[in-house]
């Protein structure tokens, strides 16, 4: 197998990948629909031109290096060492998507104490600080990690191959719904409905708000898909619960007037 071939392969899906799932939510918040949406902004700055061109660099640099970790994982004798398995029949197919499930689970706890351990003030500056330099984070900021954060937030794949068995497109559709959900928490905007808010979903899950919280304050809520491990450690932002009322209530507060200045237009018409 021509190892070469297969990273250029990996390369430019995953670079793909990245335009595709962040560049939509991109134009249609920022380019298209600005004004319509800007209820839902959560700082109502703007990140300029440049800022997207330096995340969008340092997301490339990022892609390639989990291109080369995850080439190495896939098609290099390291494989051996591994609990990858190719034929999907050697697990029930339920097993396929627990081990997808079990792998976000797994990748939030590696990130929320990897994520702290980066604001250790040394290993900040020498390399966290590049992502932090978007303190009003876009879907571009997804994958705008230094090269050294980037290797480490590849290493969760080595954590992943070593603890469970699991299936090269099991590890695909994890990334995939990785990169998701990280664009929807670099967003910059709000975009759960009213009702999340009262569920027990709001207490489990982390919110666009919630992250763009420590990227503006630069300390607390470091989990990545719950809020689980904040709130067990105390390091949720003691702001957010007030910051994510606010955001929903400005949103559907307008959306209200909105609905009501239309009725009125209609009833003026007849």
């Amino acid at each position: 197998m021509d190892v070469t071939n297969e990273i250029v392969k990996i390369f430019g899906a995953s670079a793909i990948r990245y335009f595709i799932l962040a560049g939509i939510p991109f134009l249609v918040f920022y380019l298209a629909y600005p004004d319509k949406l800007n209820s839902r902004k959560i700082q109502q700055r703007l990140a300029s031109k440049k800022d997207f061109i330096r995340e969008i660099w340092h997301s490339m640099q990022s892609t390639l290096v989990f291109t080369l970790i995850t080439a190495l994982i896939l098609f290099t004798p390291v494989r051996n060492y591994t609990q990858v398995y190719a034929n999907l029949n050697d697990y029930p197919i339920w097993y396929f998507f627990v081990s997808v499930a079990l792998s976000l689970v797994i990748h939030d706890t590696y990130f929320y104490w990897m994520h702290r351990i980066l604001h250790h003030k040394t290993l900040f500056n020498l390399t966290h600080l590049v992502h932090h330099r978007s303190t009003n984070p876009s879907p571009w900021t997804s994958y705008s990690f230094h090269l050294l954060e980037a290797i480490a937030e590849g290493g969760v794949l080595f954590v992943l191959i070593a603890i469970m068995p699991i299936h090269p497109l099991a590890i695909l559709l994890f990334t995939v719904l990785s990169f998701i959900i990280n664009v929807y928490g670099h967003l910059g905007y709000e975009i759960m409905p009213r009702g999340f808010r009262n569920s027990v979903w709001f207490e489990v899950l982390n919110t666009s708000v919630h992250h763009n919280l420590h990227h503006s304050k630069f300390k607390g809520n470091y989990g990545l898909y719950f809020r689980v491990w904040d709130r067990l450690m105390g390091t949720e932002h003691p702001d957010y619960v007030k910051e994510y009322d606010k955001i929903q209530a400005r949103r559907f507060t307008q959306r209200f007037h909105a609905e009501g200045h239309k009725v009125q237009k209609r009833h003026k018409i007849f």
